[in-house]
């Protein structure tokens, strides 16, 4: 089974650049999609969705967030937010539960560049998140994917040195990524690959994607006890169509 993960940056703007074809080419058995800045009845026709059973979680704020959940099995469940009203107007989170798992698509929030948001997120949505998702790992082991917005380690962002209070590389964001981790999550990428360099995202400002001075804020995590079904991760870099490429995960 082949799950992929893709912050496309707007989805209306991703079938433009080949959204697509990628999907078609790749042809994964679940595909998840965050920030989708669209509802569902704004979206053109998607030629690569037959076959997949289709889910969304817009934001209600228009054009803003969202995410979203395309799957060729059907799920037995499919729920929207994390159960929290002071964290779900945002589209943020969308769960699928499968017969032997269960599926998280989220798209964290940004702490903003005058990390205007930092108090919110770590004093409000990380501890929200994580208890969410404990509550599901008691059912079912749980799979997390998408845009968390936070490069863990110095080897997961090009210039570690120059972004310490910078977001996404605060003390703070990597601690709370620390006890997503110490909560019994394994980081999927680094389960094969040890090395720095593999990034997922790059500003679309500086020219940065060409010389490859990037982040890694794209993951697939997953329950500890389900690390023996984990048989591939990867990272896309060269796929276009958004400012992060998409990641990753075979299973057997």
């Amino acid at each position: 089974m082949k799950l992929i993960s893709w912050n496309v940056n707007g989805i209306r703007a991703a079938l433009k650049k080949g959204l697509d074809s990628f999907v078609e080419s790749e042809s994964p058995d679940i595909v998840c999609f965050q920030e989708i800045k669209a509802r569902e009845e704004q979206v053109p026709e998607l030629l690569f969705a037959a076959g997949y059973n289709r889910y969304w979680n817009s934001a209600d704020k228009p054009g803003y967030s969202g995410t979203a959940i395309f799957s060729r099995v059907k799920p037995l469940k499919v729920t929207l937010g994390i159960g929290d009203d002071a964290h779900d107007r945002e589209g943020r989170v969308i769960t699928a539960e499968y017969a032997d798992f269960q599926v998280v698509n989220v798209y964290t929030p940004n702490s903003k560049r005058d990390l205007s948001r930092l108090g919110y997120r770590v004093g409000g949505w990380e501890p929200a998140f994580r208890a969410f998702l404990k509550t599901l790992d008691h059912k079912k082991p749980v799979l997390i994917c998408g845009d968390l917005n936070v490069a863990h380690q110095e080897i997961d962002l090009a210039n570690p040195r120059t972004n310490v209070r910078n977001a996404g590389f605060t003390v703070e964001e990597r601690r709370e990524f620390g006890n997503l981790l110490e909560a019994g999550y394994l980081d999927s990428f680094r389960e094969f690959e040890k090395a720095g360099g593999h990034y997922t995202w790059w500003s679309l400002m500086t020219g940065a994607r060409a010389r490859n001075i990037g982040w890694r804020i794209d993951y697939f995590l997953l329950s500890g006890r389900f690390r023996p079904a984990l048989k591939s991760a990867f990272i896309l870099p060269k796929v276009m169509g958004s400012d992060h490429c998409p990641v990753g995960v075979t299973l057997s």
